[in-house]
């Protein structure tokens, strides 16, 4: 399923419009996604009034430098886990005193899948503290910028469904 330029900017939108109802911010800690959840949030003039920052973590080395992502998750897990994708909000979190993070990593493609990890494999979390944050892993089909859309649209998505539980 390709997620398309239109069903992004009207998700952006919408979790845009929820943020600014219930005057919460966001921050982004993305990897596969290199940024694009960011991006579609602040296509919208104004966005800055709910988007406070977002942290592009491709490296587990700036994982680790810029969101406090341990070694020890990163050595046992991986970067495309239920852990470091956590670790990566919590940071997200501190690093911009966000009301929520959202956080992305997986394997996009066309290499780098494995047997346990193929590609289209990301994990998701989003969360407004460490005790209160959601984890969902998915596996998405089609190619490197297929698996990306949706992905970036699944995650404007999950955090808009969290912003409604606050």
């Amino acid at each position: 399923m390709m997620a398309s330029d239109q069903e992004l900017e009207e998700a952006g939108n919408r979790l845009g419009d929820r943020l600014l109802q219930l005057e919460r911010t966001v921050a982004t800690a993305e990897s596969c996604t290199g940024g694009w959840v960011a991006k579609v949030l602040t296509d919208r003039a104004g966005s800055s009034a709910y988007v406070l920052g977002g942290l592009v973590t491709y490296s587990n080395e700036a994982k680790q430098d810029l969101l406090g992502v341990t070694r020890k998750s990163l050595d046992e897990h991986g970067a495309v886990s239920e852990p470091v994708v956590r670790e990566m909000v919590a940071g997200a979190l501190v690093a911009t005193g966000a009301d929520i993070a959202v956080a992305i990593s997986g394997v996009a493609g066309p290499g780098g899948g494995s047997k346990e990890k193929p590609v289209g494999t990301v994990w998701f979390a989003w969360g407004s503290s460490p005790a209160n944050t959601v984890a969902v892993i998915r596996r998405f089909e089609g190619d490197r910028d297929q698996v990306r859309r949706q992905a970036v649209l699944y995650a404007l998505q999950g955090v808009n469904g969290f912003v409604d539980e606050l």
